[in-house]
């Protein structure tokens, strides 16, 4: 009798031990992935001027750290248009969204997959393969986007740079906030007959006030 009891008693123990043990390896497994992935929930707000490819890439840095995932670097997508000076000092060469965002995969806030890789996110293998569209492009927040739905690339359908002039292609290679041009997407793939998430058409100018008659509120993506 004592001996079942005892017997009865180290099973249970055994059980409960082997219950604590699963617990936390299935709330590791059930864990939402890292966030790779968010459009700006607000820009720096002086139109097409995000301070260069470097204070764009500290914008999207700083909102993630707001947020607590600011433990990996971000860098915005955004393109850069190549300008010959007279020196090569002088020059500025052309810079590819594309191959500033690193391999992927990328997850949204909610933990929905975005893109698995670079390719994926640009259809190189097959078109559409990306997961952007309006209620999956979110802010750092894990909101729909509030300002409009054109975002700031400067980029073609392929993530790369545009052959052109910088004030036409890039506010200026981002630093003109007045004349000049920018190309911009569609977060939500809506709108003209060119939806494209990354390259839809240009920008009405370069100021704060011109890139919200366009459509957009300065907001860009952030990988």
């Amino acid at each position: 009798m004592h001996n079942t009891r005892t017997e009865s008693a180290v099973t249970l123990l055994f059980a409960m031990a082997m219950v604590l043990a699963v617990a936390p390896a299935q709330a590791q497994q059930q864990a939402p992935p890292a966030m790779g992935f968010f459009v700006t929930s607000a820009g720096p707000g002086d139109g097409g001027n995000l301070g260069g490819l470097a204070g764009a890439d500290g914008h999207c840095q700083m909102l993630a750290q707001a947020v607590g995932a600011g433990n990996r670097t971000w860098h915005a997508y955004l393109s850069q248009t190549s300008a010959f000076g007279q020196t090569p000092e002088t020059s500025v060469y052309a810079v590819n969204a594309r191959d500033r965002i690193g391999s992927g995969p990328w997850f949204n806030a909610m933990g929905t997959l975005i893109a698995g890789s670079v390719a994926d996110l640009h259809g190189d293998d097959q078109r559409d393969r990306n997961n952007i569209r309006e209620n999956t492009a979110l802010t750092e927040k894990g909101e729909i986007v509030d300002g409009g739905h054109d975002m700031l690339t400067g980029s073609d359908s392929h993530g790369r740079s545009v052959i052109g002039r910088p004030d036409v292609t890039t506010c200026n290679n981002w630093t003109s906030n007045a004349a000049g041009n920018a190309l911009v997407g569609h977060h939500n793939r809506q709108g003209g007959a060119n939806s494209s998430w990354n390259s839809s058409h240009m920008s009405n100018g370069c100021s704060q006030q011109n890139l919200t008659t366009t459509g957009g509120s300065g907001f860009f993506y952030c990988f």
